[in-house]
């Protein structure tokens, strides 16, 4: 039994079908990354896992137990954590009062305090900067701190949505290093990311999404050598 599964999942914005049937597994412990075209349904996905929005049919199973149905804060109080595509902090609260919004479900302020002092210690810079507000931040930064507000609530899984957008490769380094720091503490990471190329080779195991639905599977390594992969999202020469 897979620790989360998405079964023939169907999404609708109205009268329009955004997700079509996809269908993944994540175990415990790896990094899974779904890839696809802007459009393809991989963020309504993620919305829908993590109950900002309700499926038309299928299921979202954490651990055997459907979840589907739970309201969002449920199903964080269950593990799942969200960082969405955008950061979407509160620009005019500083670094230490997003960090403690993520952990609203909590009520352990000793750990609380360890947890963010374990943000700090992961990403040096908002611990320098911990009374700054957020909407002074690079975009770097703002990715850093949204990982990091997401990482309060303790997941066992944690869901990132285009972590690298708009970021220099510098900083996209920094921030996929840390995903994998991430991983080897323990959590579970499912990862929806423009930057195909860096994604399968992080990834344990990864899904292409097109138009709605799951076309393609295998390791990260398989879906970096498949010649359809290669044309449609890594580019010339990537196989050669």
């Amino acid at each position: 039994m897979s620790y989360l599964e998405v079964r023939d999942l169907v999404v609708a914005y109205g009268a329009i079908q955004a997700v079509r049937g996809v269908s993944f597994k994540v175990e415990k412990g790896q990094i899974v990354s779904l890839i696809g075209s802007n459009g393809a349904g991989k963020t309504t996905t993620l919305r829908t896992i993590s109950g900002l929005l309700r499926a038309v049919s299928g299921e979202v199973l954490l651990d055997g137990e459907p979840i589907h149905r739970l309201p969002a804060h449920a199903i964080l109080s269950k593990g799942i954590a969200h960082s969405p595509e955008g950061r979407k902090l509160f620009a005019r609260m500083t670094v230490e009062e997003n960090l403690r919004l993520g952990a609203y479900t909590r009520n352990d302020d000793a750990e609380i305090r360890k947890d963010i002092d374990h943000v700090y210690e992961l990403f040096p810079v908002l611990g320098e900067r911990r009374t700054n507000k957020a909407g002074l931040f690079s975009g770097g930064e703002q990715q850093m701190l949204a990982i990091g507000r997401a990482m309060m609530s303790r997941p066992s899984v944690l869901m990132l949505d285009e972590p690298s957008m708009g970021l220099s490769p510098i900083m996209t380094q920094k921030i996929f290093s840390t995903i994998k720091e991430l991983q080897a503490e323990g959590t579970t990471i499912l990862l929806v990311e423009q930057n195909a190329l860096s994604a399968l080779a992080l990834s344990d195991s990864a899904y292409v999404i097109d138009l709605g639905r799951t076309t393609l599977s295998g390791t990260g390594r398989e879906l970096l050598a498949d010649p359809r992969v290669q044309e449609a999202y890594l580019g010339e020469g990537v196989g050669s």
